[in-house]
C-alpha cells in the first residue's frame, strides 16, 4: 500500500508541475536533483560537468513536461534526458581528445612528409576555394575530409542533425567543384 501511495503522490506532483505549478516544479527539483547529480557524476566522473549536464537536463525537462503523456513515466523519462546530456558531453570530450591526439601526432610539414593533397589544399586553388566557403560549410568539410570524422561524429561535434551535415557537405562539394571549374576554365583560355 505504501508503494501505491508513493505513486499517487508522484503522479500528483508531476501532473501539477505539468500544469504549470511552480511549487510542484520546485518539489520535483528537490526530490530528483540529488539523484540526477549522482547519476551524472557516475557517468562523467566530474562534479562540475555533472552539474552542467543536470542543469541543461532540467531545462529540457521543464520544456518537455507538457508533452509527457504518463505522469508515472516521469522518472524514467527524466533520467533518460540526464543520460543523453551526459552522453553528449562524453562524445564531445572523446571527439576533442581524438582531434588533439591526431593534431599532436601529425608530423610538421617538411615538404617530403606532407601528403600531396594536403599540400595542394594549403597552397593552391583548393585552399582558395575552401576559404571562399561559408564557415558552416568549411568546418563541415574540414571535420569530414581533413579530420576523417564520420557524418555522425561531425553532427555531434557541431550539435546539428545528421541530415544538416549531409546537406552542408553536398553544398560545399558543389561550391568547391564550381569554384575549381571556374578557375580551370580561366587557366585553359
Amino acid at each position: 500500500m505504501a508503494r501505491s501511495a508513493k505513486h499517487i503522490i508522484e503522479s500528483y506532483v508531476v501532473s501539477s508541475a505539468r500544469l504549470g505549478s511552480q511549487a510542484a516544479r520546485a518539489q520535483l527539483v528537490t526530490r530528483y536533483q540529488p539523484r540526477f547529480l549522482r547519476h551524472a557524476y557516475r557517468l562523467l566522473g566530474d562534479a562540475e560537468q555533472a552539474e552542467d549536464a543536470v542543469q541543461d537536463a532540467w531545462l529540457e525537462i521543464v520544456r518537455g513536461l507538457s508533452n509527457l503523456k504518463d505522469d508515472l513515466a516521469f522518472q524514467a523519462w527524466a533520467f533518460r534526458i540526464v543520460t543523453r546530456r551526459c552522453a553528449r558531453i562524453i562524445t564531445k570530450q572523446k571527439n576533442m581528445r581524438g582531434l588533439i591526439n591526431r593534431t599532436e601526432s601529425e608530423p610538421a610539414p617538411n615538404g617530403e612528409a606532407t601528403d600531396q593533397l594536403e599540400l595542394a589544399a594549403e597552397q593552391g586553388p583548393l585552399r582558395e576555394a575552401l576559404a571562399a566557403l561559408s564557415p558552416e560549410h568549411r568546418v563541415a568539410v574540414a571535420l569530414f575530409y581533413l579530420e576523417e570524422m564520420s557524418v555522425a561524429e561531425v553532427a555531434v561535434v557541431l550539435d546539428i542533425p545528421v541530415g544538416t551535415v549531409k546537406s552542408r557537405l553536398m553544398n560545399a562539394r558543389a561550391k568547391l567543384r564550381e569554384s575549381l571549374d571556374r578557375r580551370n576554365d580561366g587557366q585553359t583560355r
